[in-house]
């Protein structure tokens, strides 16, 4: 059994405005929800979901948004561990949202999405590696090895150690973002 269903945001929308059923659970780091939110999601980072679970009505289904709908399915299988029973997880997260015409609050955070500083941290440092390798010692080409078996884990497991490290920083943590 799945600890989770996918909707899409044509269903969930129907479900959370028309019905009244569930409550919406945005899953990025406060920055991102900065940028980009739904009006009335509650903001539960998943770099911090544990700690913030309590906040969860579990006798009410769960919708979990995130930017495409990877870090919604991570923090599904974190609520079902946690006990959460009715777990739906938005196919294509907030940017689908958006493209299905779906109301969206725009803010003017200029804090890059955490895809994107991933991808800029992990090409700093492999290039750092290499160059260090070439300039210094061969030992700096470890690096690139470690940050590339890193982006394979990532992609096996559908997880990123380095956005959760990424999330914790000061400018992710967003104005509207728990303080917990």
């Amino acid at each position: 059994m799945s600890a989770y269903t996918r909707v899409g945001p044509a269903e969930a929308h129907q479900s959370l405005e028309v019905k009244g059923v569930g409550q919406l659970v945005d899953v990025r780091e406060g920055s991102e929800v900065d940028a980009l939110r739904v009006e009335g999601a509650l903001n539960l980072p998943l770099s911090r979901l544990e700690a913030l679970a309590s906040r969860i009505d579990r006798d009410r289904p769960v919708f979990l948004l995130c930017r495409s709908g990877g870090r919604a399915a991570t923090a599904a299988e974190k609520l079902h561990s946690l006990g959460v029973k009715d777990i739906r997880v938005i196919e294509g997260g907030i940017l689908a949202w958006e493209s299905a015409g779906k109301p969206v609050v725009r803010g003017e955070s200029r804090v890059w999405s955490m895809e994107r500083q991933v991808r800029f941290t992990a090409g700093l440092f492999v290039a750092t590696g290499v160059a260090l390798g070439y300039a210094l010692d061969k030992r700096f080409y470890l690096l690139a090895a470690f940050v590339g078996g890193g982006l394979m884990f990532s992609a096996l497991t559908d997880t990123c150690a380095m956005a959760v490290v990424l999330g914790r920083l000061p400018w992710n943590r967003g104005k509207g973002s728990c303080a917990t």
